[in-house]
């Protein structure tokens, strides 16, 4: 049997409409509000404003919300805000008062919003953060003391024993041969500090959204503008013809070229050389062209077109020499037109041996986040920035960590050195050849290669990071147009990735431990620190090895 009903017979005014209830306390959205430091977030936004001039801004909650929106769904600019237009739990998730059926602001703020959002408002960001997941849901750093069983046995063991610091029940409670004992003079000499936690370093690319390129692409493409700019400029004269260009002709040679399948190098050559010469002559005429104003005056050109016309003269210049020295290579070679600070970074993988995109510096902590320490479109050796990483670590957390961990890179003389006098361990293999074996150091050895096995075994969540921004959350197409709001696109993501791992530690550890679960077995302590142990494993490797799933729970 069928039954249908039309959609024809169902007006808007008869759709059951059912947010007369209240907003479900469950909702992702709900449990995620709960989590972000917001005051401290807004604290950090509104140091770039003044008080005393300029329109009033929107809340800080509003705009670094649709922030987080943005990104955590992979939107667009204008998708974003209508998702936020048409939910309520996003609507409330911004720090909305109510439902209103009107968009919360222009799509064009976000790139407003982006220029403003600098390397240093993101440190805070990231600060806050980490103080967050100090001090844990109550608000109280004691929270982390609950989880951490090698730091409560540390201060048990520290712990006055003594009679007079003992109530009457804890001395009943000691057995019959065991008395408590004077506490030991304390030492002259103070031991040095022991770390803390472990640093893992590693560099990435973050791919830029631009078409691939080519030479020949290039030159085409350099060609058009030029024609665009003879267009734009020629009703301006008082010039009788335009200036011829060809550019029936040099579109049909480039096509002959671009169709092939795998063109020769003979062929690309001379594909290549007859773009230069199309376009060498479409520059003349545009400095022909540009004698009808005088110096000083205006030129009646966009400015998105004159700024394209100052990259094609170097472009042509980087073009023309590397065809005349017959090679491949130049110093800040241009690979795209539109976004000329995009540099080739050639990171030598089986895929993808050279990748177009900014590089970074990226570190992560022991609760799985992530800090980009530094962002540059040049390549770099990032064994350079081992020490303002671990700077940036102390400044975090007051104290430097008790390993790096990181790949054969970072492992440079200098480097050893500065973690040697910090008391820092660097987890890689040692400089120079290797010991031989004998009979006293076989077991030394044997600890050693073990020890690194497990040290590279650590490393892999900051590659899980990589691949969860990258797959998860857009780290691997950037699209924004300018280099500053690049670098604001990729911190942000970076930010909402801090965020599921703080939603995972608020939502899952906490009230793993918190809910008494734990503490039905009091006096069973190695059954009581082994679940802690195990829930600390398996949330560290969720949040840092590309899961999800933090919006679950």
């Amino acid at each position: 049997m069928i039954r249908y009903t039309s959609d024809k017979q169902l007006s808007l005014a008869e759709f059951d409409w059912p947010f007369q209830t209240a907003l479900d306390e469950n909702n992702r959205w709900v449990k995620l509000s709960q989590v972000v430091p917001w005051e401290e977030l807004a604290e950090s936004y509104y140091q770039a404003f003044t008080s005393q001039r300029g329109r009033p801004t929107k809340d800080a909650r509003l705009v670094i919300g649709a922030v987080i929106i943005k990104h955590k769904l992979c939107l667009s600019d204008r998708e974003t805000v209508a998702q936020i237009q048409e939910n309520p739990y996003l609507q409330y998730f911004v720090g909305l008062p109510g439902y209103q059926m009107e968009p919360p602001f222009a799509p064009s703020l976000f790139v407003e919003i982006r220029k403003r959002m600098g390397a240093t408002l993101f440190d805070d960001f990231h600060a806050a953060v980490v103080e967050r997941i100090e001090k844990g849901p109550s608000g109280s750093k004691k929270w982390k003391d609950k989880a951490n069983p090698a730091d409560n046995d540390k201060a048990a063991e520290k712990a006055a024993s003594t009679p007079e610091q003992m109530s009457g029940d804890e001395l009943s409670a000691l057995p019959e041969s065991e008395e408590p004992t004077e506490p030991e003079a304390a030492s002259e000499e103070t031991e040095a500090p022991e770390r803390q936690g472990k640093l893992i370093l590693d560099a990435t690319v973050a791919p830029q959204a631009i078409r691939y390129p080519t030479d020949l692409s290039l030159l085409n493409e350099a060609r058009e503008l030029t024609e665009k700019i003879i267009d734009h400029l020629y009703p301006y004269t008082d010039l009788k013809a335009k200036p011829r260009t060809y550019r029936q002709k040099a579109r049909k040679a480039y096509l002959a070229i671009a169709k092939q399948k795998r063109p020769a190098a003979k062929v690309r050559r001379k594909g290549i050389k007859q773009q230069l010469q199309y376009l060498r002559r479409n520059l003349k005429h545009i400095e022909g062209l540009l004698e009808h104003w005088p110096q000083g005056q205006p030129i009646p050109l966009p400015r998105w077109l004159l700024y394209r016309y100052w990259v094609i003269q170097h472009l042509y210049a980087q073009q023309w020499d590397m065809y005349r020295n017959r090679c491949h290579r130049c110093d800040d070679r241009i690979v795209s037109i539109s976004q000329p600070y995009v540099r080739p970074i050639v990171r030598g993988k089986l895929d993808k041996p050279v990748e177009f995109g900014a590089k970074l510096s990226v570190s992560l902590n022991d609760e799985g986040i992530a800090c980009v320490d530094e962002i540059r479109w040049d390549a770099f050796h990032e064994g350079q920035d081992l020490v303002s990483q671990v700077e940036a670590y102390k400044a975090r957390h007051g104290d430097y960590p008790a390993v790096v961990l990181a790949d054969p890179a970072y492992g440079s003389r200098a480097n050893r050195r500065y973690l040697k006098q910090h008391g820092i361990r660097f987890g890689g293999k040692p400089l120079g050849r290797p010991k031989k074996e004998t009979d006293e150091n076989r077991d030394a050895l044997k600890k050693e290669k073990a020890q690194r096995q497990a040290d590279y075994r650590q490393r892999i969540p900051i590659e899980g990071k990589f691949g969860q921004g990258k797959k998860g959350y857009g780290l691997g197409y950037i699209e924004a147009k300018r280099a500053d709001t690049s670098v604001a696109w990729i911190n942000s993501i970076f930010l909402v990735m801090n965020l599921m791992v703080l939603l995972r530690i608020f939502f899952a550890l906490d009230k793993f431990i918190l809910t008494g679960r734990l503490w039905r077995l009091p006096g069973d302590k190695g059954l009581l620190w082994s679940q802690v142990s195990q829930a600390l494993c398996w949330f560290r490797y969720s949040s840092s090895a590309g899961c999800r799933s933090a919006f679950d729970y």
